[in-house]
């Protein structure tokens, strides 16, 4: 790819070091946790970190011309654990599963505010792109953190929800 503006560069330079330590710190995780929904899960975000890796090279390599594509993430089989509680959780898995929630929260909004920033076509699309597959990794955490009984989410009654509506309707 060609003459890519400073920025662009710049914000993939930064993302490929925080890829390297967010794989790295993955990786240790993986050998943590017992749970096997919770290892499929890691090493999914694994395989997707180290494919945007491998994107963002080939964005920043010159001597590339081609459309850069960020590889399907469907691509990535998972097991399907959507029902079932996981009775082999280890000691280290409630505060993994946590963690790397929120690191995968925060590197999808990276990636979203980032690409707002960059100014090739390519660069930008693919960021969009990476940005929304971590944010399905962060649903599959999420999903086996709310089976486990890990997260308290409130809600409010239908009444409340019905005047808040009905303020808001004149807008």
């Amino acid at each position: 790819m060609k003459g890519l503006p400073a920025i662009d560069i710049g914000l993939m330079i930064e993302h490929l070091s925080t890829h390297e330590g967010m794989i790295k710190k993955l990786e240790i995780y993986r050998m943590k946790v017992r749970s096997e929904e919770l290892k499929d899960t890691i090493d999914l975000q694994i395989k997707v970190m180290r494919a945007h890796v491998e994107v963002m090279l080939s964005l920043i390599n010159p001597q590339n011309d081609d459309y850069v594509e960020v590889p399907d993430l469907r691509n990535a089989s998972l097991n399907n654990y959507q029902t079932a509680i996981d009775e082999h959780v280890g000691y280290n898995d409630k505060w993994i599963a946590l963690e790397a929630k929120a690191s995968t929260k925060m590197i999808s909004g990276e990636n979203y505010t980032a690409a707002l920033m960059m100014k090739d076509n390519n660069v930008r699309n693919a960021h969009v792109e990476m940005a929304l597959q971590q944010l399905e990794i962060q649903k599959k955490y999420s999903e086996f953190i709310k089976r486990m009984g890990w997260e308290l989410t409130l809600g409010i009654s239908n009444k409340k929800q019905e005047l808040a509506y009905q303020f808001y309707n004149q807008v």
